[in-house]
C-alpha cells in the first residue's frame, strides 16, 4: 500500500512542480516596458486598463512614463498628474493624493494655467474636498 502511494506521488510531483512554477512566474511582474515610439494615447490607454483591474503600481508606472516623455505637453502633464493623485486617493494614501492635487491646482494657478484643460482642475478640487472631509 505504501509503495502505491509513493508511486502516485512521484507521478504527480512533476505536474505539481510545473503548476507551481507557472503560478509564480505569472504573478511576478517586472517594470513596465514601453517602446520609445509608443504614442501618448496608447500609454494612457494601458495605464487606464491597469487601473481598471486594480493594478495601481503598473498604472502609476505608465503615467510616470507618460510624464517623462510627454510632460511638456499640457494635456498629458495634467492627465499624468491627476491620475497618479487619484490612484493615491483610491489607495487611501490621502496625504500623497492631497499633495498631488494641490500641485496640479498650483500649476493651473501659475502663469499659463489658462491653457491647461480645465476639467482636471475641477476634478482635483472636488477630490480635495473629499480628502479634507476625511480629515487629511
Amino acid at each position: 500500500m505504501e509503495n502505491r502511494w509513493y508511486n502516485y506521488c512521484m507521478k504527480l510531483s512533476p505536474f505539481l512542480l510545473v503548476v507551481l512554477i507557472m503560478a509564480v512566474v505569472s504573478c511576478a511582474s517586472g517594470p513596465v516596458e514601453v517602446p520609445e515610439d509608443t504614442p501618448p494615447s496608447k500609454i494612457v490607454q494601458r495605464a487606464q486598463e491597469a487601473t481598471d483591474v486594480n493594478k495601481y503600481k503598473v498604472a502609476i508606472e505608465y503615467y510616470q512614463i507618460l510624464l517623462e516623455r510627454y510632460g511638456d505637453i499640457n494635456e498629458y502633464k495634467c492627465i499624468g498628474e491627476y491620475e497618479i493623485s487619484f490612484i493615491r486617493y483610491k489607495q487611501k494614501r490621502y496625504a500623497e493624493a492631497r499633495r498631488g492635487f494641490e500641485n496640479l491646482i498650483a500649476l493651473y494657478n501659475s502663469g499659463g494655467g489658462e491653457t491647461l484643460p480645465p476639467h482636471f482642475k475641477v476634478l482635483a478640487e472636488k477630490v480635495l474636498v473629499r480628502i479634507t472631509e476625511k480629515g487629511y
